[in-house]
């Protein structure tokens, strides 16, 4: 549903068997060995030897990140790893998962009731929507758990400056300046944002603002901190997990009223792989998730987007730092 190119990648359909097998061919890493994990650390108390197991992802930052953290932990618990993170978008990750060519990665809960599921009504309550989806993907012999906090999905920011001047901390402060005074409600926006239901006029409907055509600075993703750093708006559209959140010091409005659709990401894995070595995987991956928080990505990602290192030497530093590994 995002405009940041990662996630229209996510709201696409499932793809054909031969589309994975190239994307495949084309994207899947080296076997991972087994390394010996650190005296008292998570994965030293769960033992997966002798597993073999397949991992993906799809291929934007944070998904790598994400998919070298299942990489990295099932390794250390002794596990036989394929890496084959990295894949074409949702349709080529899914279908790699239900037929078999991977075994598990991280998927969204908003991206699998709205894309995967095809359902229509938003559940926004986090913690029913991954029950939900958990229960109605089981039919499909996929096992869902180790739910993380970290929300994917827009937001509405505002400059540190603006922040500091006027005190607005929520959307509904937002649309209160909207109403009253929406000169100094300008918000730096793409067209694609500007334009869907999903995006502000949905968003004008839930907290009943108007922003008259002078109030939007029409900005693509790329240049939308850009503009606001160039004082074009004090407000700007969000990806909640852009690296540049933190490069730019913007404060993300809490949406206090819950209009944006949730995008939590959990471990999705084949239940015959999973069930097989269930308390293993819970114990792992519960230890794990629950640190995949909305700062802790924020973190991850600009490591690997603004900083330059790779996915796999970040998500092992997160691990060690956390004393998973």
């Amino acid at each position: 549903m995002k405009a940041q190119p990662q996630f229209r990648r996510n709201m696409i359909g499932l793809a054909t068997a031969a589309v994975v097998s190239v994307a495949l061919t084309a994207c899947a890493g080296g076997t991972s060995g087994t390394v010996p994990a650190a005296a008292g650390t998570v994965s030293a108390g769960v033992d997966l030897k002798g597993v073999t197991i397949k991992v993906g992802s799809k291929e934007y930052t944070e998904q790598r990140v994400l998919g070298q953290i299942i990489v990295q932990a099932l390794t250390a618990a002794g596990a036989t790893v394929t890496d084959q993170t990295g894949l074409n978008g949702t349709k080529v990750a899914r279908a790699a998962l239900t037929s078999g060519q991977i075994d598990t990665y991280y998927e969204y809960t908003g991206t699998a009731w709205l894309t995967i599921l095809q359902q229509t009504e938003p559940i926004t309550d986090p913690r029913k929507l991954f029950t939900t989806v958990r229960e109605a993907d089981a039919k499909n012999r996929i096992s869902w758990f180790a739910l993380a906090p970290l929300n994917n999905t827009y937001a509405v920011g505002i400059t540190a400056d603006a922040a500091k001047r006027t005190g607005i901390q929520t959307i509904t402060q937002y649309a209160e300046l909207a109403r009253t005074d929406p000169a100094k409600a300008k918000i730096c926006a793409s067209a694609e944002f500007s334009t869907r239901e999903d995006g502000l006029p949905g968003l004008e409907k839930k907290y009943g603002f108007t922003l008259p055509g002078s109030s939007i600075f029409q900005s693509e993703s790329t240049v939308e901190f850009e503009a606001a750093k160039k004082g074009e708006c004090d407000f700007l559209r969000l990806d909640s997990t852009d690296a540049r959140i933190l490069q730019n010091g913007i404060v993300t409005l809490v949406d206090d009223k819950g209009f944006f659709p949730v995008y939590n990401p959990a471990v999705t894995m084949r239940t015959e792989v999973y069930t097989a070595h269930q308390a293993q995987y819970d114990k792992l991956f519960g230890a794990i998730s629950p640190l995949l928080t909305q700062d802790a990505i924020l973190k991850l990602n600009s490591a690997v987007e603004l900083d330059g290192l790779p996915a796999d030497k970040v998500a092992l530093e997160f691990l060690k730092s956390n004393r998973i590994v």
